[in-house]
């Protein structure tokens, strides 16, 4: 019964997932392509545990740009994480996760 969102600048509007963003379920990882000047700030991400209704937020985490043009050191991969195996009921939905990350 774990959730997974993320605040932007102390902001109470929540992330909002678009072409660009999207918040993994499974880890509560951020990720975000291609990033912008409009992504420069601080967040901060809040786990909800919906049996116990209580919400835990973290420490802020501040994201900047580089100014040196430098892309930084991790090259073009895909990132697959999958289960070994993934058990679901006949007529249920399944979410797996792949991400491509890279320059």
């Amino acid at each position: 019964g774990l959730s997974y969102t993320w605040i932007f600048n102390n902001n109470t509007l929540y992330v909002q997932e678009d072409s660009r963003r999207f918040v993994s379920q499974e880890t509560g990882n951020l990720y975000i392509a291609k990033v912008e000047p409009v992504d420069v700030g601080n967040y901060t991400c809040v786990v909800t545990n919906s049996e116990a209704q209580q919400s835990v937020w973290g420490p802020p985490t501040p994201l900047t740009l580089r100014s040196d043009g430098v892309m930084g050191e991790y090259e073009p991969k895909i990132e697959v994480r999958f289960p070994e195996t993934t058990y679901a009921a006949k007529g249920s939905s399944v979410r797996l996760e792949c991400f491509a990350l890279g320059k």
